[in-house]
C-alpha cells in the first residue's frame, strides 16, 4: 500500500524521492511540465512533416547515423530500436530497481527537451501506480541502453512485466491493470535508451542505503569502543576542530552523543592511553565516508534533475532547434559511484577489524569469543570470519569500474562510462556492509552483558534493547545465522536508526533543525 506520493515535474527532485518511488510511492505529474512536453512534441511532428534531418528520429542511430528514414518508418524504427537494444543478460533486476529507473526516466522526459508525447510519461506513471513493473536482466549495460530498452518494450506491450508481483507477458500485464497499450510515437524508443537513467537510479538506491547505514555504523563502533574499555578523549570536539573536515566533526559529535552517561566508560576512563586505529579513528574513517557520500548525493541530485538525452530539442523564437551532444555519457555519476564504493569498503574494513578485536580475548580482556563456557562452545568465533569475507569482497568491488572503457558501435561510441557496473558495485557493497555492521552489533551486544551490573551508554543501551527483542544473550552454542539475519533486518528496516535518532539529533526532537 502506498504511503506517500511524489510529484515529478520541472521542480527539483531529490535522491530520496527517487528512492521513495522505487519502494512504492505514488507518482504524480506536474501539469505544466506535461504542457511543455506537448509544445515540443508538436514541433517535432512538424519537423518530420518538413523532412528535416534529425539524429535518431529521421536517421538511424550509432554507426547507422547516415541512414535516412521516411515518416512512415518512424514508429516501426522506434519499436525496433527497443527490440534490438533489449540485450540484457544475467540475474534479473529487483522490482524496486526498475521502478527507480522508470522514475528517473519520467523525470528527465518531463523537462520537455526530448520531444516525446506527454502520454508516454503518463503511461509510465500509470504503470508505477498500478503495480506494473517491467522485467529486465541486470547485466549488459556499458552505461545505458540495456535495462531501459527492456523497460521500453514493456511500456509498448512487448517483453515481460510483473503485475502485482506476478510475471506476465507485458501486454497482458498492461491489460490486467487497465492501461491502454500504445504505439511508439516519434523518438519514443530512442529517448528511453539514450540517457544515464540506469546509472542514476541505481546510484540513488546505493546512496540512500549508505546514508541510512552510516549512523548505525557509528553506533556499532561506539559500542565496540565502550565494551573494550576505550578512551573517548579521541572524540573531543577541540581535537576535531584542528582538522575541521565536516564529516569528521559530525561523526565525533554523534559518537559523543551516543556514548554519554556510561558507567563502563567512567570506570575505565584511564584504562588505556590510546586505542587501536579502528576505534580511535572512527571519526576520521566514517567522517571521510560521510564526505564522499555528500559529494555523491550532490552529483546524483544534479543528474536526476538533468536532461541526458541525445539529441535535445529546444524551441527558440518559435522555431525548433536540435542540439546533438554527449549528455548521455555517464562519467560524472560513474566516477562518484566508484568513489562511493571505495568509501563503503573503508567503513566495512573498520567494522570487520572491530568485530575481530571484540572476539579476541588477548586484545579485548573479555571471554574468548564472547562466551563464558569456552571450549565446549565456539560462541562468536565465526561471525567475524563472515565479516572478513564480505569486507574482502568489498575491497574487490572497490576497484574502479569507470577506468575500463572500450570502443563500441563500430567506433562511433569509443569511450563508454561503465557506470552501471560502478552502480552495481556500490549496491552490492552496501548490502555487504549492512551484514558486516550487523555482525559487529551482534558481537558488541553480547560483550555488553559481561560488564553488568555497570550501565552502558545511552546509545548502547538503546541498541541492546532493540537487539534483545529478537536475539537472546548467547550462553551456549545455537544456530548462529538466524541471529545474524535478525540484526541485519533491524538495520535494513530502520529500527535501530529510528531508536537512535533522538540521541543523535536531540534538537530535531524538539522541533528544531538537526
Amino acid at each position: 500500500m502506498m504511503t506517500q506520493s511524489v510529484t515529478l515535474g520541472t521542480a527539483e527532485t531529490s535522491v530520496s524521492e527517487i528512492a521513495a518511488i522505487a519502494y512504492g510511492a505514488e507518482v504524480l505529474l506536474e501539469a505544466s511540465a506535461l504542457d511543455g512536453m506537448l509544445n515540443v512534441h508538436e514541433k517535432i511532428r512538424q519537423a518530420i512533416a518538413d523532412n528535416k534531418v534529425i539524429y535518431g528520429l529521421t536517421t538511424g542511430v550509432g554507426d547507422l547515423v547516415t541512414q535516412r528514414l521516411s515518416p512512415e518508418q518512424i514508429s516501426d524504427v522506434q519499436l525496433n530500436m527497443l527490440k534490438s537494444h533489449a540485450c540484457g543478460i544475467g540475474p534479473v533486476l529487483a522490482q524496486h530497481e526498475v521502478r527507480a529507473m522508470m522514475a528517473v526516466m519520467i523525470k528527465s522526459l518531463l523537462q520537455g527537451f526530448s520531444g516525446v508525447s506527454p502520454s508516454l510519461v503518463q503511461t509510465m506513471a500509470e504503470m508505477l501506480n498500478k503495480g506494473v513493473v517491467p522485467w529486465s536482466p541486470a547485466k549488459g549495460s556499458v552505461g545505458y541502453l540495456i535495462a531501459t530498452a527492456h523497460i521500453g518494450l514493456s511500456v509498448f506491450g512487448y517483453g515481460k512485466s510483473y503485475y502485482l508481483g506476478e510475471l506476465l507477458p507485458a501486454r497482458e500485464a498492461l491489460e490486467r491493470a487497465g492501461i491502454a497499450v500504445r504505439i511508439p510515437g516519434p523518438r519514443e524508443g530512442h529517448a528511453l535508451v539514450s540517457g544515464t537513467y540506469e546509472i542514476t537510479a541505481l546510484g540513488c538506491l546505493a546512496a540512500g542505503s549508505l546514508s541510512a547505514l552510516v549512523p548505525v555504523a557509528d553506533a556499532a563502533g561506539g559500542m565496540s569502543l565502550e565494551v573494550l574499555k576505550g578512551n573517548i578523549r579521541g572524540y573531543d570536539a577541540r581535537l576535531h576542530a584542528l582538522r575541521p573536515h565536516k564529516g569528521q566533526q559530525e561523526t565525533a559529535r554523534i559518537l559523543r552523543c551516543l556514548l554519554s552517561d556510561s558507567e563502563i566508560l567512567d570506570k575505565y576512563r584511564d584504562f588505556r592511553v590510546q586505542d587501536a586505529l579502528s576505534l580511535r579513528c572512527i571519526p576520521q574513517i566514517h567522517g571521510a565516508v560521510r564526505d564522499v557520500l555528500s559529494y555523491c548525493q550532490k552529483i546524483l541530485t544534479t543528474e536526476v534533475n538533468s536532461v541526458t538525452d541525445n539529441p535535445v530539442f529546444m524551441i527558440e523564437d518559435g522555431e525548433l532547434n536540435v542540439l546533438p551532444g554527449g549528455n548521455g555519457h555517464g562519467a560524472p555519476v560513474a566516477l562518484c559511484l566508484d568513489a562511493l564504493t571505495i568509501a563503503i569498503a573503508q567503513l566495512s574494513t573498520g567494522s570487520q577489524a572491530r568485530s575481530d578485536r571484540l572476539t579476541n580475548s588477548h586484545l579485548s580482556g573479555l571471554p574468548a569469543f564472547l562466551v563464558a563456557d569456552g571450549g565446549a562452545n565456539s560462541g562468536m568465533m565465526i561471525p567475524p570470519y563472515a565479516a572478513a569475507a564480505l569486507a574482502g569482497e568489498n575491497r574487490a568491488l572497490a576497484a574502479p569500474a569507470s577506468v575500463h572503457t572500450v570502443s563500441t558501435c563500430a567506433g562511433q561510441e569509443d569511450h563508454i562510462s561503465m557506470g552501471v557496473t560502478a552502480a552495481r558495485n556500490a549496491i552490492d557493497a552496501v548490502e555487504n556492509a549492512i551484514d558486516i555492521v550487523a555482525i559487529e552489533i551482534l558481537c558488541a551486544t553480547q560483550a555488553v552483558e559481561f560488564h553488568r551490573p555497570l550501565r552502558a551508554s545511552a546509545g548502547t543501551e538503546l541498541v541492546l534493547a532493540r537487539v534483545r527483542q529478537r536475539v537472546a544473550f548467547r550462553q551456549s552454542d545455537t544456530e548462529m545465522y538466524p541471529d545474524m539475519l535478525a540484526v541485519r533486518e533491524l538495520i535494513k528496516q530502520g529500527d535501530i536508526y529510528q531508536a537512535l535518532k533522538p540521541i543523535i539529533f536531540p534538537t530535531a526532537v524538539n522541533g528544531e533543525s538537526a
